[in-house]
């Protein structure tokens, strides 16, 4: 797999899948961030898109596109969204993923769409909102947003999604890659806490409940494991088990974590 990109994904699908599926590019080199508003942000990952397009159209490629399913570009809502529902993106981010979505698919090249929703795992950036929470909590103070609730997906169930999707020879599709249970903020700060045996004073920033619901329905009828082995309740649980000892490890420390 070429891979466009060294950041969080980037690195995490590099060490899963090294040399398989040959003939498919990947672009996880996007705007880094949903606050974003610097137009030339968005220009330069429109550029990217264009010529990796024209590239994949001449060498023969499929094109794995890396999409959103925040409420960037589905809102909060009290259903779940599919991926054939009406859009309105309340956001510049939203509106620029879905303008690039319509790109893709009109451009001629074999590909695959995945909206993924707040990935989660090794070589996460610390401004990235669980080592952020981590790092908060560790320091006593965390400010929360009543009602905020995010779909935290492991990085390897997304990547157990890519590899399936693409040994099946999926392409022409949009498929949402999440969780399918969205987390309270509140609730990950208290499992946070019980994990590293401390109590933060939490400041408060009242607000309405802020959730959104991307529904998974196509994606397990695509991929029927996907997500099996762990029931919803225990999924946050076993994502805190798994990369809170990546978080607070010092950087001399990080080499001697195993990978899975």
């Amino acid at each position: 797999m070429r891979i466009i990109g060294d950041g969080f994904l980037a690195r995490n699908l590099t060490e899963a899948f090294g040399d398989r599926f040959p003939d498919v590019t990947t672009i996880a080199s996007g705007v880094s961030s949903t606050a974003t508003t610097a137009v030339s942000e968005y220009d330069r990952e429109a550029r990217l898109l264009y010529e990796v397009l024209d590239a994949c159209r001449l060498d023969g490629r499929r094109l794995l596109f890396l999409s959103t399913a925040s409420f960037s570009l589905y809102g909060f809502t009290d259903d779940e969204v599919s991926e054939t529902g009406p859009l309105r993106p309340p956001t510049a981010y939203g509106r620029h993923k879905l303008a690039l979505e319509s790109v893709v698919r009109s451009s001629g090249v074999e590909h695959l769409i995945l909206r993924v929703s707040h990935a989660v795992g090794r070589h996460q950036r610390p401004h990235q909102l669980l080592p952020t929470l981590v790092r908060h909590v560790s320091e006593g103070e965390v400010t929360v947003h009543q009602g905020a609730h995010r779909d935290l997906l492991d990085v390897r169930d997304l990547a157990h999604a890519v590899g399936r999707l693409l040994e099946d020879g999926v392409h022409g599709e949009v498929v949402n890659v999440a969780s399918g249970v969205p987390q309270s903020v509140d609730a990950v700060v208290t499992a946070i806490e019980e994990r590293l045996g401390v109590t933060a004073r939490r400041v408060h920033r009242p607000g309405p409940t802020a959730v959104t619901r991307a529904s998974v329905e196509r994606l397990r009828r695509l991929v029927p494991d996907f997500r099996t082995a762990i029931p919803d309740q225990d999924y946050l649980g076993a994502l805190l088990d798994a990369y809170l000892p990546y978080y607070t490890a010092q950087p001399r420390d990080l080499a001697a974590l195993p990978a899975r």
